[in-house]
Formats: structure tokens, sequence, C-alpha cells
């Protein structure tokens, strides 16, 4: 009795939910947090052109 169902079993997929009606206020906050994440990218972006802070890397203590 060798049966290829084995393990856990996939979950059924949900149907795909129609597309949110936002107001002014909820377009707002969603312009604000695009904002926000571009100019996070942004910094992230321009902190790797500079590397690594001081370049010391890890430590290591000198006890074993």
């Amino acid at each position: 009795m060798s049966s290829k169902q084995g393990g856990k079993a996939k979950p059924l997929k949900k149907p795909k939910s129609d597309q949110k009606e936002y107001d002014e206020v909820d377009m707002a906050n969603l312009q604000k947090k695009k904002e926000e994440e571009k100019a996070l990218k942004e910094l992230k972006a321009k902190a790797q052109q500079k590397g690594s802070f001081g370049g010391a890397g890890l430590k290591k203590s000198g006890k074993k």
C-alpha cells in the first residue's frame, strides 16, 4: 500500500478578493508610506556605497 499522499495536505486557495475602495485619508496614508519606503531604500543604497562603519568587522575576544 504505497500512496503518494504523504505529509501535510496543501490548503485550498482562497479566491482573490475584490479591489478595496480607498477614501482620501487612506490614499494619503498609502502615498506617505510609499514615500517613506522610497527614502529608506535610497538611504540603504547610499550606505552600501560607503561600506561598513569603522571597518573593524566582527571583534573576537582574547579569551578562550
